[in-house]
Order: C-alpha cells, then structure tokens, then sequence
C-alpha cells in the first residue's frame, strides 16, 4: 500500500514534516539505534502505532535518513521495497512500516511485541532462534511465496532454486506435489506469507503458535463505547449496500462479544468473514491464517487451519459486512426489508446464515435493550 500526503504541512506539522522529533539520522544520534534511508516514491507517513489507521504524526521523504530503535510486528503493508508487517519504531517513539525503509544492519526487536517471531532480528544467545534458514529446491522453476497457505493465495514474490529462505513456524494447508516431497505443509516466512513445504530444504519447524498469543489491537471498551464506535461503519454500510445499522450493530455485538473476540480485538474483523482461496476483497487489508480443531459427526477430531479476513478499521469491517451479505444471493429476500431491521434480520436468519434456533430473537433482543433502532436513520 503507498503512502502519499495530499496537502501541504503548516504549522507544528510542518516542523514534523522536516524531521524535528520523528528520529532522524544526524551522525551523533546514530549511536541510539541502527541508521537507514527511507525508500518511497512520494513521502512516507509516521505513525502513532504500527498500523496504517493510526494517527499521522509526520511525513518523511525519500532518500531521508533516519535512525531505527527497534522494529516489531503490526499491519502488514506492500511497500515500494517489500510487502511486510514490520513496522520500524523510530528513537521519537513512533512508527514507520519497514516496508519503505532500507538498511545493511541488523536492527534489534523491540521488547514485548507481539508476533515476534516475523521479526528478522537475532535473539539473546540464552533463546531458541527465531527463525530457521532453510534452501528452496526445485526442478518445476522458481517457486511462489503465497498470502495464504494454499495455491489460491496471491502470490507476492518468486524464489529460485537454491535461494535462502528464513522461516518461522508451519501450518497445514493445499497438498502441494513438489521436489522434495508431496505435503500439505507450508512453511510461514519471516515477513508472514507462505512457502510450500514441498520445495524446501530444512530441519524440522514447530507448528505456528496459535492466533490467541497476538496482542489485541485495541483495547476492550465499554458497551457504550463500542456502540459509538460502531454506528459509523454501520450507517456506512447501510447507505452503500442496504443493511439496517440497527441489525449490523446487533449482530457485531452478538458475534465478537462486544469486540472481545480473538478475530475482532486483533484482526478488527466482528462478523468471522474469512478469506476465499487467499482472496479478501476490495474492503480487507489482508487475512490471518487460524489454526483450530474441527470435530465431524462421529466424533473425529482433526487439525486445520481458516484464514479470516484484516481490517484496517472497525467500519471497514462492518462495510464489508453489508457487501458480504449484498452479494450472496441466498440472502436477497432480506433486501426487500431494508427500512424494516426486525424483518431483514428474520429474513437472513433464515436463509441460513446461523444455525442457532435462538439467533434471531438474540440479535433483536440486543436491539431492543440497547435502542440500537435510534441509527436506523434512513439517510
């Protein structure tokens, strides 16, 4: 994704803008943290977090130097150099996505981020590393490292034989007949996209550590706080595709327990909307491989893994939401109610969108005890 400023800086941005405080790299500063140059085609923007729907504190330029304290894992970005969810902390404390930033050094994680493991940084002798270093082998041309652990997923480079690769953790995904071998591994790389197994060379790798271990994104809010956070998105989606905001609210709340769920505290995504075949969309940012265990009916419990779709913001997800259900036709009865939210909501429940007996009268139940039908603006 580029980052790009569509009006001039004045004021205390404009001192932010010429590098006062956001961690540029005059030589005695250097000693602080590990120098690089900004590689951007217009102007990368500082962020207050590593995520690209955090406040903007400033903008650098390209070529700028500047000095990196330390880098750890946020929204994955596809920059001018790579696609990645490295983001840089600057010595001002802010952020910088490393997709745009260049360097020989090696630059240390930071302490206590989340995902650590995508960080290609060298951990204290006393711990495992954090990676394996592993070689690509094939006879079937360069290989693609993949958004998701499948042959669906878009691919965002090619490896040749031979090529090092660094990689972190394995997840199942597509039987791959490769080289080496045919497997349904894949291999998840430094920078979190996927390697078939099947055309790598390396000692064994763990299993990827379940999803739970990922920082939230936000913290947890109060219900009123989450109801005027979500009536933005909501009305959002009810103008482009026709969903009532009392209805998208009320399921969001049902579904992500107020947004306390893994997938809506870490991923912003309330609804479970998941990627198909590596593909997320016009509205997602990207999709984040779960593992978890299915059982069938005679009781067999197996491994598995679903990728769900990234969102940038809560009414990113809740627009997608609205598009989610527009464009499903099962659902299409619905839309003759779209000024009635009791009756859509009956209408989808019933086109089988929840399995629960009971979720339809939960969902008005939420919306009625929380006068949710007060956004039902009709505008």
């Amino acid at each position: 994704m580029r980052h790009s400023s569509r009006r001039l800086l004045t004021g205390a941005a404009l001192v932010l803008a010429a590098g006062a405080g956001l961690g540029l790299a005059p030589t005695a500063a250097s000693a602080a943290g590990t120098a690089a140059i900004v590689d951007v085609n217009s102007q990368l923007k500082v962020r207050a977090k590593p995520s690209l729907a955090a406040t903007v504190k400033g903008t650098l330029h390209d070529g700028q130097k500047i000095v990196v304290a330390c880098q750890l894992t946020g929204q994955s970005v596809r920059g001018k150099l790579r696609t990645t969810a490295v983001w840089d902390r600057l010595t001002s404390g802010y952020y910088v996505s490393h997709s745009y930033v260049k360097t020989t050094a090696r630059i240390p994680s930071c302490g206590g981020t989340p995902a650590a493991e995508r960080v290609k940084a060298k951990p204290a002798q006393s711990r495992a590393a954090a990676y394996v270093t592993a070689k690509v082998k094939t006879a079937d041309g360069p290989v693609n490292i993949r958004t998701a652990p499948n042959t669906q997923g878009a691919a965002v480079r090619k490896v040749a034989n031979g090529a090092t690769v660094q990689l972190v953790c394995a997840v199942p995904g597509s039987t791959v007949r490769g080289t080496v071998r045919t497997t349904g591994q894949w291999d998840r790389t430094t920078d979190g996209h996927y390697l078939s197994h099947a055309y790598v060379v390396a000692a064994s790798l763990a299993a990827c550590a379940p999803a739970s271990s990922t920082t939230p994104a936000n913290p947890s809010m109060t219900q009123a706080q989450f109801i005027a956070a979500a009536v933005t998105g909501a009305q959002q989606g009810w103008r482009q595709y026709g969903v009532p905001p009392s209805v998208t609210i009320a399921q969001a709340v049902l579904e992500s327990g107020w947004g306390r769920s893994g997938l809506a505290s870490v991923d912003r995504n309330y609804f479970g909307i998941k990627c198909q075949n590596g593909k997320f969309g016009t509205i997602a940012s990207g999709c984040h491989v779960y593992q978890t265990t299915e059982c069938d009916k005679a009781g067999k419990c197996f491994a598995t893994a679903d990728a769900f779709r990234t969102y940038a913001t809560m009414a990113h997800s809740f627009r997608d939401h609205g598009y989610f259900l527009k464009v499903n036709q099962r659902y299409t009865p619905a839309f003759a109610y779209s000024r009635d939210a009791n009756n859509f909501i009956w209408q989808v429940w019933k086109a089988g969108y929840a399995t629960d007996p009971n979720y339809y009268t939960k969902v008005t139940g939420i919306m009625a005890a929380y006068n949710l039908y007060q956004y039902d603006t009709w505008k």
